[in-house]
């Protein structure tokens, strides 16, 4: 059987997953989301994840399927691919601010040549001080960072520039 759900479609379906990770923004808006193919009765989706080996990419993949399977697509297939690389540049600016809302500090924008990456200075996202202190390189995921305001004495996590 043909699916009658046209890309655009079954992209806004997939716009309502919620990254497992921080459920305030969605895999789309997270820059994950890279491609949608429909042929006949089968739906290839296709992700790159954050990094490699990210612990949520499984979950990611199920949430898919599941998605799908909803919406009587019973064909999926997810793709990894990892060329380009993943960038927090692919972060929208709404996800940005859904982030800084919910208590992390997003990503600034990087300067993607052969010099290292710059990001742009980090603020507490609960009061906006850069009088800030990194805790720990690593937090509760490896793409985040734990830092603590100086000024509002909070903790909060970093998602990392890359």
């Amino acid at each position: 059987m043909v699916t009658t759900l046209q890309k655009e479609e079954i992209v806004e379906i997939l716009r309502s997953i919620p990254d497992p990770e921080i459920p305030v923004i969605s895999i789309d808006e997270l820059g994950i989301l890279r491609d949608v193919v429909v042929i006949d009765d089968h739906v290839e989706v296709v992700i790159t994840p954050t990094y490699s080996g990210c612990p949520a990419m499984k979950q990611i993949e199920e949430d898919i399927i599941a998605k799908l399977h909803e919406h009587g697509i019973d064909h999926v297939t997810v793709r990894m691919t990892y060329q380009p690389a993943w960038t927090t540049d692919w972060i929208s600016d709404i996800a940005k601010e859904k982030l800084r809302q919910y208590g992390i500090a997003p990503p600034g924008t990087t300067q993607t040549t052969l010099v290292p990456l710059i990001a742009e200075s980090i603020h507490c996202p609960h009061c906006g001080s850069v009088h800030i202190e990194e805790v720990s390189h690593f937090s509760s995921t490896a793409c985040k960072a734990l830092y603590r305001c100086l000024d509002c004495k909070e903790p909060f996590d970093y998602f990392k520039s890359i």
